[in-house]
């Protein structure tokens, strides 16, 4: 998982177009989603997700995915769960203080964000963690702030 999860950030600007792409799938798919029902979704969605990401990503499926905004490297993967930057605890190598054999996740989300176009999103304050949405699929999350943001406009 972690040379799969290095080699992602590597690539990021790729992941960050097969995100766009995939967002814009599943928008398009809300009036579906919605005609299932969201709740029936759940868990399939969140399966699904969790096998994707995963793979990729080493995703700890916290619900609230900052991937698009961390370089394609999941901030969760931090021993000390850190959503907004290193800890300060970063050795002179680029590990982590922590896990010596890790490299800083924090240091790959700025190499990854700089290969991005969206390259500012890294400065974006995450929101800490809320725990009541592990486990749940952060991809249905965002058809619906998206779809809400869009309708929004419309008024």
């Amino acid at each position: 998982m972690y040379k799969v999860r290095r080699w992602v950030v590597r690539h990021s600007r790729s992941f960050e177009t097969i995100y766009q792409l995939f967002e814009k799938l599943l928008v398009k798919l809300h009036p579906l989603l919605a005609k299932i029902g969201y709740q029936r979704m759940e868990k399939p969605v969140a399966k699904l997700e969790q096998l994707c990401k995963g793979l990729l990503f080493d995703c700890k499926m916290c619900g609230q995915c900052a991937l698009s905004s961390t370089g394609m490297s999941c901030s969760m993967n931090c021993p000390k769960n850190l959503r907004n930057g290193p800890c300060g605890g970063v050795r002179q190598n680029g590990n982590c203080e922590v896990k010596p054999q890790m490299r800083c996740v924090w240091m790959d989300a700025w190499q990854g964000s700089q290969a991005m176009l969206s390259s500012d999103r890294i400065h974006i304050v995450q929101l800490p963690v809320s725990h009541n949405l592990q486990g749940t699929s952060a991809w249905l999350r965002k058809v619906r702030q998206v779809v809400q943001y869009q309708e929004s406009k419309k008024r």
